[in-house]
């Protein structure tokens, strides 16, 4: 199996607070991986830490086969990431954004001007092209931020709540998006909390919880014979009943 994606013993800790330990993962070359897991379970910080914005305590991580923290810049230069809590120059146009981040990737001005209206079409943003980011809508700011992460073309796609504030249209246009760059060869990582939108979506899945892994396979191999909610709330435990507020009925 070749491995887009591979983590070996990643761990981090914040102060007394251990975030991530010891989580091992392979993620194969054109899957459609999920990371799911409740607030807190880590996946933010395995993510940031995967994509070399956050450096871990411990572990290694591989991205198609190069050391990421050996050879940062070429590692980079193969993943497209959309992180959790956006932040962007949001004194620049939309097409100027995805332009500079294009060109930051190294693509001739001329391409990444092509690229950037390209992407700015499909994702229904053509229309707001020279408007400023700081005026965009939330689900707006989430489209632009794609946008850059596609811009140079990358083989693995690593987004943190991709559909977060992005309403239908516009996220089945994301999901065919995303679809076509699978086909075609590509790799995505995507952290959602919405389980049937990545048991539709996703061919393989990963569930963490309190910074470790606690199933990791394809999606049936996970789910093992359940949904992949049952099975989540299942490993993860915690589900509450709603005891206590009996003052909330009416008879």
């Amino acid at each position: 199996m070749d491995v887009a994606l591979g983590m070996q013993g990643l761990r981090k800790r914040f102060g007394d607070k251990v975030a991530v330990e010891h989580v091992d993962l392979a993620v194969p070359a054109g899957s459609f991986y999920g990371l799911v897991g409740p607030n807190g379970a880590g996946k933010t910080t395995t993510l940031s830490m995967a994509t070399g914005m956050l450096r871990p305590d411990a572990g290694r991580v591989d991205v198609l086969g190069v050391d990421l923290w050996a050879d940062p810049v070429t590692a980079k230069g193969l993943i497209g990431v959309l992180p959790d809590g956006v932040r962007l120059f949001d004194r620049l146009t939309g097409l100027q954004l995805v332009v500079h981040a294009g060109m930051l990737q190294r693509l001739p001005r001329a391409t990444a001007v092509e690229r950037a209206q390209s992407l700015l079409r499909a994702l229904d943003l053509e229309q707001d092209a020279d408007t400023l980011v700081a005026d965009y809508s939330a689900g707006m700011t989430k489209k632009i931020a794609l946008a850059c992460a596609l811009v140079h073309a990358p083989r693995l796609l690593v987004l943190d709540e991709p559909f977060e504030a992005v309403d239908p249209v516009s996220a089945a246009s994301i999901r065919g998006i995303l679809a076509d760059f699978v086909a075609t060869g590509g790799t995505v990582i995507v952290s959602s909390h919405v389980m049937d939108l990545v048991e539709r979506m996703c061919d393989h899945v990963a569930v963490l919880a309190a910074g470790r892994v606690l199933a990791a396979g394809t999606v049936d191999e996970v789910r093992a014979g359940a949904s992949l909610e049952d099975r989540f709330v299942e490993l993860v435990g915690g589900r509450r009943t709603g005891e206590g507020l009996e003052w909330l009925h009416r008879s």
